[in-house]
């Protein structure tokens, strides 16, 4: 699969395959979505088979604006706060799903509720508006893989499987949207992401309920909720406090580990913002290395440190866990 660097005539290609019910990565600022028209169940199809992804697991659809999005999702006053405040941006936001949506069942994955975003990266957004429709985009990578943080992960992952791939270079943020849900009484975060969730609750004034713990298989409420998700080959080790032999470290801070293995620090300053930006990228790094094992380091869990941990969790958990 050849991979495009996104001109304003390459997206507009991309959109006439969306257009014509096929299948676009694309980078956002968070990671390299893999999208379909979310109005089309066998474009949605497509990026379910082509990621190996259960149909059970829900989809974010990317829209381009709050106006569109409030054609698909019932915005009460919390959520237009949210949007008001991270949108566009890497936030996305779980609503009752109008009955007037015409995004397909697929995309919900049976449920009554709709998970929506406006994404910042001006490639994404030029797309979305070209298109013309809703996108249904999980992240461009095999299900349960490490997500892609650019576009030659998306090649190396998918192979010939998407129509286009839209080359915008490695993304910004290199973590996940965060998830809110505020469908019910109570606002509940769903997945820890890229926006930490003190910002959140700053708006919101109020704090939020978690719903973070790793659901059953049958019944995510969010992209990202598998117990097992993001892993890579090499078994993953957390908390390490030494590299045992045939590891590499995935280390965080000014003093790594000793090891006569490969090293990624994630920060050398201990900066949990650089460390997000570098995650995915460093653990393909490691796993392309053909290390039997990744010990971790352990990495603070406040701010964008949740995301992370969350992230190293479920990589380290055990497969089909």
């Amino acid at each position: 699969m050849p991979i495009e660097p996104a001109t304003r005539s390459l997206i507009q290609r991309a959109a006439k395959v969306l257009a014509d019910g096929g299948v676009v990565a694309f980078p956002t600022e968070t990671v390299y979505g893999l999208g379909a028209d979310a109005t089309n169940a066998d474009a949605v199809l497509r990026v379910y088979e082509m990621k190996g992804r259960p149909r059970f697991n829900p989809l974010i659809a990317h829209v381009a604006d709050l106006e569109t999005a409030g054609a698909h999702g019932c915005f009460n006053a919390p959520a237009r706060k949210l949007a008001e405040a991270f949108w566009p941006g890497p936030l996305t936001i779980v609503l009752k799903r109008r009955a007037e949506s015409r995004i397909c069942d697929l995309v919900s994955a049976g449920l009554e509720t709709i998970a929506l975003r406006v994404p910042a990266n001006e490639i994404a957004r030029g797309l979305l508006r070209a298109a013309g429709c809703p996108v249904a985009a999980p992240s461009a990578n095999r299900a349960g893989h490490v997500s892609a943080t650019a576009a030659s992960h998306v090649a190396a992952d998918l192979g010939e499987g998407p129509d286009f791939i839209l080359d915008g270079g490695d993304t910004v943020l290199g973590l996940e949207s965060t998830v809110i849900d505020l469908s019910g009484p109570e606002p509940l975060l769903l997945r820890p992401g890229a926006i930490p969730r003190e910002e959140i609750e700053n708006i919101l004034a109020a704090k939020l309920g978690d719903a973070t713990t790793p659901n059953e298989p049958t019944s995510p409420l969010s992209p990202g909720q598998l117990a097992s998700h993001y892993a890579p080959r090499a078994r993953v080790r957390l908390e390490a406090t030494c590299v045992e032999p045939g590891e590499a470290l995935l280390a965080f801070g000014g003093n790594p580990l000793p090891t006569q293995g490969l090293v990624v620090n994630l920060s050398p300053k201990g900066d949990l913002r650089e460390a997000a930006t570098r995650f995915f990228a460093a653990l393909r790094q490691l796993d392309d290395s053909g290390c039997a094992g990744i010990a971790v380091m352990p990495i603070p869990g406040e701010g964008l440190g949740e995301a992370i941990n969350d992230r190293l969790r479920r990589a380290a958990a055990l497969r089909g866990a």
